[in-house]
């Protein structure tokens, strides 16, 4: 049976996931949000030490077995210093740019379980005490978070329970378009997150066989490398991460094609693998584009890294702007969830 691949269900599903916030080591909420929807499917789930989520779907082959991940955490930040203003230096999570986050609404969350609401501005923000207002430079000491309370001091501060250490996320500012686009923080990787959870429901709905039993892992510290690097079951032979295709100058992927990465920071992916996907793209008639990530790392090369012998591969939908306010388009997510499908449908590279 033929899967239909509805894209707006599916961009309503990566707007429901951007809209849960999940700063690399602050992923609970969402972890449990996959976790029931993956129970509510009657599928198996058990959680990492790292926190991270794993499901597995029985194949036809339990012998040799594949692996697909996607990562839930997203950039953020840390209260650094509560300053003697009542304001906040952050201390970022990930590969976040001050530039991109200056204006930004964001929520702070402490350990007592309270939430705040909070604007990240430069402290010489106002033009009309600050001469230096649009050329200070955008860094740690200059830019702090506004609180939404009467707090004027340290002490007014910390009297609201927040201190050192407690969470800061950022506001998605997430909108569908009429056009067909998702444009939002956190795209990397939640549309992937969607993708996966949306092919998991296709596969039960439609009773489908896969013939190699697959684990999916929706990893949580992949924005600071060691996401996906553990608990891989022996069996394991292909390990395909989604994840976004960057997008800029000297990149061929944009935001209607799915991204097949040939390359990235931590080296060549497996060639083999890559020229699988190729194929299967151009098989089954989807927009691709092939790209070298000169920034880039993925769980599958942490997995690589941490010692696996794996076949690894990176694919995803492209995403202009990356690690800021991000981009894409209905056409590139379902090219990479059709990508994803017949990925798990084909036959091993050694079969």
């Amino acid at each position: 049976m033929e899967v239909q691949f509805d894209g707006q269900k599916m961009l309503e599903l990566i707007y429901e996931l951007v809209n849960i916030p999940s700063p690399t080591g602050y992923c609970d909420q969402i972890i449990s949000k996959i976790e029931s929807y993956l129970t509510e499917l009657d599928l198996p789930t058990r959680r990492n030490h790292k926190g991270g989520l794993i499901t597995t779907i029985p194949g036809t082959n339990s012998e040799k077995q594949r692996m697909i991940t996607a990562h839930v955490d997203t950039l953020g930040a840390m209260v650094k210093e509560i300053k003697a203003n009542g304001r906040l230096k952050l201390a970022l999570i990930g590969g976040s740019r001050w530039n991109h986050l200056e204006g930004e609404y964001c929520q702070i969350f402490t350990a007592s379980g309270r939430t705040y609401s909070g604007t990240i501005l430069m402290h010489q923000t106002s033009v009309h005490v600050y001469q230096d207002a649009g050329t200070a430079e955008r860094n740690s000491d200059n830019m702090e978070v506004r609180i939404d309370v009467k707090a004027d001091s340290a002490d007014d501060v910390k009297n609201l329970g927040i201190n050192v250490g407690d969470f800061v996320a950022f506001n998605p500012r997430a909108e569908i378009t009429e056009s067909g686009f998702i444009k939002s923080r956190h795209l990397d990787d939640k549309a992937s997150v969607g993708i996966l959870l949306y092919l998991i429901h296709a596969v039960k709905e439609n009773k489908l066989q896969l013939p190699y039993t697959t684990h999916i892992l929706f990893s949580n510290h992949e924005e600071v490398g060691f996401g996906g690097n553990s608990n891989i079951p022996d069996k394991v032979v292909e390990y395909l991460a989604v994840d976004m295709g960057a997008i800029g100058d000297g990149q061929t992927t944009d935001e209607y094609s799915v991204s097949i990465c040939a390359m990235d920071s931590s080296g060549p992916y497996n060639h083999r693998l890559r020229q699988r996907l190729v194929e299967l793209a151009e098989k089954h008639g989807l927009n691709y584009k092939v790209d070298i990530y000169p920034n880039y790392g993925s769980d599958a090369s942490a997995a690589l890294q941490a010692g696996y012998d794996l076949i690894h591969g990176l694919i995803g939908p492209g995403i202009d702007a990356s690690h800021a306010f991000e981009r894409t388009h209905m056409d590139a997510v379902i090219n990479t969830a059709k990508l994803v499908y017949y990925y798990l449908l084909s036959p091993m590279l050694d079969d």
